[in-house]
């Protein structure tokens, strides 16, 4: 099905053309008319299937139906995601999206100042984007009025539930308005997702894009049995053996991924490292520069690679394998996007091998 077709205005699929996209992908199918509706919807979707668009492009729409430009400007729409690269990328897909219309939008998270935050609220935005933690520092220095948000959206609310998000989340519903539209996007629907979709969405409309923990189809994924030891130097190898340009590497702690980057620099092969502990500008610095090629490899851990999106990204490894099966779903589904084909490989040792 095109975008041409869903019902989205004119501004907005010029601005869909811009970004090089006309044919919409299964879970826009079904979540733009839904949320066009006004309908509240849970939504089963993994990293890679086209989300943020499905509901960026409805809830723009909607304030676009209903919001003349010049109409005071209070925060209408909110979304929480759980890390702030994730929080940037949503952000970036508002600015795109919403490029011809007439809304302002602002981006919050923690690890940087709050106060260039508090000038961008003081000078009104139509939609937030932001971290939960972040987005409360500012409702108790009351920089933002969250009493005229008409739609709501949490953005892998799995992940925001593993992070220990749960009581932020009530805070800020306990802030906002009862009536409104709720969206609930999650890679998993958990019983702990259904039971959060019971206490904060209003008759939603289920959707599920792909079967839980069903790898992206276009992903080729290759396992190699490997020693703990020698994982490095075949890494090394593959990445100048086969020419790989744009990879990026998965660990499980921050402390593995600075020892990776600084043993792959070594090797010639350069690298850097992202993961909690670095400071925000670090950490943009770091995923501006893989983008542009600047940088060979990327080391992660899986909560800073929250968020990263590269439409053609054709490399992911798992240097180490992580402890759930979700969160390998979410690493690979990092490559194979916007149609693209992708290469995920695992490098496993013995003591790997229950995972």
């Amino acid at each position: 099905m095109l975008f041409k077709d869903l019902g989205l205005s004119a501004e907005l699929l010029r601005a869909v053309e811009k970004q090089g996209y006309d044919e919409a992908t299964p879970v826009q199918q079904q979540a733009i008319p839904l949320v066009l509706e006004g309908k509240d919807v849970l939504a089963g979707a993994q990293t890679g299937t086209g989300k943020t668009a499905g509901f960026t492009l409805p809830v723009l729409q909607r304030l676009q139906n209903k919001h003349a430009e010049g109409h005071k400007r209070h925060p209408k729409v909110l979304v929480l995601t759980p890390t702030r690269e994730l929080a940037a990328q949503v952000h970036e897909s508002v600015r795109d999206y919403g490029q011809y219309l007439p809304f302002r939008s602002a981006v919050i998270f923690g690890g940087v100042s709050i106060n260039p935050q508090k000038q961008k609220l003081i000078k009104g935005v139509d939609i937030v984007v932001a971290t939960p933690g972040r987005l409360l520092d500012h409702v108790q220095q009351r920089s933002i009025d969250l009493s005229k948000i008409e739609i709501l959206v949490l953005d892998e609310a799995d992940r925001m539930l593993d992070m220990g998000f749960i009581r932020d989340i009530r805070k800020i519903l306990n802030v906002i308005p009862k009536q409104r539209q709720t969206l609930l996007f999650s890679a998993t629907f958990s019983r702990e997702i259904k039971a959060l979709a019971s206490e904060f969405l209003h008759q939603p409309t289920e959707i599920q894009v792909t079967p839980e923990n069903t790898a992206v189809e276009l992903v080729s994924q290759i396992v190699y049995p490997v020693d703990k030891k020698r994982k490095r130097e075949l890494l090394s190898h593959k990445i100048g053996e086969e020419d790989w340009q744009q990879v990026l590497v998965f660990t499980r702690t921050k402390h593995g991924a600075n020892k990776l980057a600084e043993q792959l620099g070594k090797d010639g092969i350069t690298s850097a490292a992202i993961h909690g502990n670095k400071s925000q500008g670090a950490r943009t610095k770091a995923l501006a520069n893989f983008k542009a090629g600047a940088v060979r490899v990327l080391v992660a851990t899986d909560i800073a690679a929250r968020g990263i999106d590269i439409d053609k990204l054709p490399h992911v490894v798992n240097f180490e394998l992580p402890n759930v099966p979700e969160d390998y779903v979410h690493r690979i589904g990092r490559t194979a996007r916007a149609g693209q084909e992708g290469h995920a490989v695992s490098l496993v040792c013995v003591d790997e091998l229950k995972l």
